[in-house]
């Protein structure tokens, strides 16, 4: 089965991208053509400083190797190392209506939040069909707040098909893969762990960070005593993400009973993100020690992409009479 996602180079990874999508990418590599890429072009919709944007890539990549991507077993690539994904890009901004942009609620959101209103932005899902469909992708890891472009890049392929197929198809049509036990991974406020709410927990925080920002997380004033909601709590909400089964139980009945405080879960949350990520910030840190193996497996990776995705591009040239 042929895997794809991505993920944007716009700061540091967080813990709601792991949950949301990383550690579903590590998972999906075992027995599956594995193709996981860094968006810098998508990027260049919020990062406006270039020597930031290419620390950002270097980041990424050395967070998802260091947390378990694998190279021998996962294409793991950068967007704009493969100049076939901007062509494909054009080809099927030819057919797609600038009404199903319009109706994308990513970009309204985005707008509201401050963006500027421009054409990346706007034709944002084309490019990531482009990104999808340029690799004969089966599947695709999303969140549930990216389902809907998913479904227009379904969208854009039949469309293109319909258009230039003559009866036979030149897109595949991918599926999404999500986990909906944790579809929404709730950040410091309370509201779903995002860099734009400026609430996350970065993988990669030091411990000491760590501690301080779990301090921080939203709560009530009910006391240690009383009785507490767990399906509400956003403490509990991460806490039951790392805990082991039987202190998930223990923590979730004493809510219920009363006679557990917010700070000690808050403490036991800190601790336990610490110990989850120790092995990987040690080989993170390795690999940072020694960038020539971080670009040797960009350099193989784009290799391989670029020959997968010439076979889809030349297709579709062949399609729509380009080539």
């Amino acid at each position: 089965m042929r895997v794809l996602s991505g993920i944007q180079p716009s700061g540091a990874l967080h813990i709601g991208n792991y949950f949301g999508a990383i550690r579903q990418y590590i998972a999906l590599q075992e027995g599956n053509d594995a193709f996981y890429f860094v968006a810098d072009y998508h990027a260049l919709t919020s990062v406006r400083d270039p020597d930031r944007l290419r620390g950002y890539v270097f980041n990424v990549i050395a967070d998802l190797l260091a947390l378990g991507i694998d190279p021998e077993r996962a294409t793991l690539f950068v967007q704009s190392d493969v100049p076939e994904t901007t062509e494909l890009a054009w080809l099927l901004t030819s057919v797609t209506p600038m009404g199903w942009l319009e109706k994308c609620v990513s970009y309204k959101d985005k707008v509201q939040q401050g963006l500027p209103a421009e054409h990346g932005l706007f034709a944002y899902p084309v490019l990531q069909a482009a990104d999808i469909l340029l690799y004969d992708a089966d599947v695709v890891p999303v969140g549930q707040d990216q389902k809907q472009h998913l479904e227009i890049t379904r969208d854009i392929a039949e469309r293109f098909n319909h258009v230039y197929g003559k009866g036979g198809e030149v897109f595949r049509l991918p599926k999404p893969f999500i986990l909906d036990a944790v579809a929404v991974v709730p950040g410091l406020d309370g509201r779903k762990m995002s860099k734009s709410y400026q609430n996350t927990i970065e993988i990669f925080d030091d411990p000491a960070v760590i501690r301080k920002k779990c301090k921080k997380i939203v709560t009530d004033s009910t006391p240690v005593e009383a009785p507490k909601n767990p399906d509400t709590c956003p403490v509990y909400g991460l806490f039951k993400l790392f805990a082991a089964e039987e202190e998930r139980a223990e923590v979730e009945q004493r809510y219920r009973q009363g006679g557990i405080g917010y700070g000690e879960v808050k403490n036991r949350l800190a601790e336990v993100i610490i110990a989850t990520f120790a092995p990987a910030r040690e080989r993170r840190a390795d690999l940072v020690a020694h960038p020539t193996r971080i670009a040797e497996v960009r350099a193989a990776a784009a290799e391989r992409a670029r020959r997968t995705a010439r076979i889809v591009l030349d297709r579709a040239r062949e399609a729509c009479g380009v080539g």
